[in-house]
């Protein structure tokens, strides 16, 4: 039978119940992917690897504050020897994870065009993203030695199978639904309906969705799903709509998001008494000049105070870190 489809958002019912002592919690996500020009159109051969390393300074800070990372690896990196040497003793101890992050145009097998449309896994037939996913899944497992339990499609491409796929890879946890966002403009899916609570995707439970967190902040943001939708043809509104403090799209993640304006962030979600706020950034950006957000020392050196001062808040508002495994174990006793 196949499975739900995760592009519809879903019942009032499927949100899933967690255990009594699980509070609020975070968990920070990496799309530990390549290094490519984000300027120019996608292209099989132009991207590299040499940030992977990077990921073991990254895992160290977040070692010393209780944070276990959960590093959504792509077929570049996956096939890289740097990360085993970056991260591999971290996930065989568990205090990292490892997940998927499928990007169709550097994942084989190579069949499709690449073009903008293409670049959403979920687009593809069903049995090329099925070939890529499960190739991809069992690249991972074989280089670090653990399956992965999470997903995340790259550029958040979801398709009306991806569920059945996940499900006969042994995926646990989705979490390609960016709520708040509607990429289909580009040919992507449209996530603005979907909720921030994780959910049940099925009724048998055998799939968890956790969508990534992004809050409205301002007087107008119990409208803002109402009001965005207008304004993507006008982003000098949105601008000064966020200028005025009337209304601001706050995604949780360093890349564009000021300290200040993520503590708003983080601040509504607990307020609103999200059982789990989802983290998100990009591998590359822990290098200089491999992403906009990250050109030089100074950016990084800035990206790592933004994480700094998030973990700091967080522990003062009694939030604390969570994993993969401690999400799973909740929910089922929940």
């Amino acid at each position: 039978m196949p499975g739900p489809n995760l592009l519809e958002p879903p019942g009032q019912n499927a949100f899933a119940s967690f255990g009594k002592d699980f509070g609020q919690r975070f968990i920070v996500t990496v799309d530990t992917e390549e290094e490519f020009d984000w300027s120019a159109p996608l292209d099989r051969e132009k991207h590299s690897v040499v940030t992977v390393p990077a990921l073991r300074k990254f895992q160290q800070f977040c070692e010393g504050f209780g944070v276990v990372p959960s590093y959504l690896i792509d077929w570049p990196v996956a096939c890289s020897s740097f990360a085993p040497e970056a991260i591999g003793d971290a996930v065989t101890r568990g205090t990292a994870e490892v997940g998927v992050q499928l990007h169709p145009w550097v994942s084989p097998p190579f069949v499709e065009e690449v073009n903008e449309f293409n670049s959403f896994a979920g687009n593809l037939p069903f049995e090329l993203e099925r070939e890529k996913l499960h190739t991809l899944r069992d690249r991972i497992e074989s280089a670090f030695g653990v399956p992965p339990q999470i997903y995340r499609a790259g550029r958040y491409g979801l398709g009306p199978r991806t569920a059945e796929i996940l499900r006969e890879c042994g995926i646990a946890i989705d979490t390609s639904v960016r709520a708040r966002w509607d990429y289909s403009s580009a040919g992507g899916p449209n996530y603005r309906q979907h909720p921030l609570r994780p959910y049940w995707t099925d009724a048998e439970q055998s799939l968890l969705e956790l969508p990534l967190t992004t809050v409205y902040w301002g007087p107008l943001r119990q409208v803002g799903n109402v009001i965005y939708p207008h304004l993507w043809r006008a982003p000098q509104v949105r601008g000064v709509l966020a200028r005025v403090g009337l209304l601001e799209r706050i995604p949780l993640t360093p890349e564009g998001i000021t300290t200040e304006e993520a503590l708003r962030g983080v601040d509504i979600a607990i307020d609103e008494g999200l059982p789990v706020l989802v983290f998100s950034f990009h591998s590359p950006s822990l290098a200089p000049g491999h992403t906009p957000y990250v050109r030089n020392e100074a950016d990084l050196d800035a990206l790592y105070d933004w994480w700094r001062a998030l973990f700091t808040h967080l522990e003062k508002r009694g939030v604390k870190p969570t994993s993969v495994a401690d999400i799973m174990a909740s929910v089922k006793s929940g």
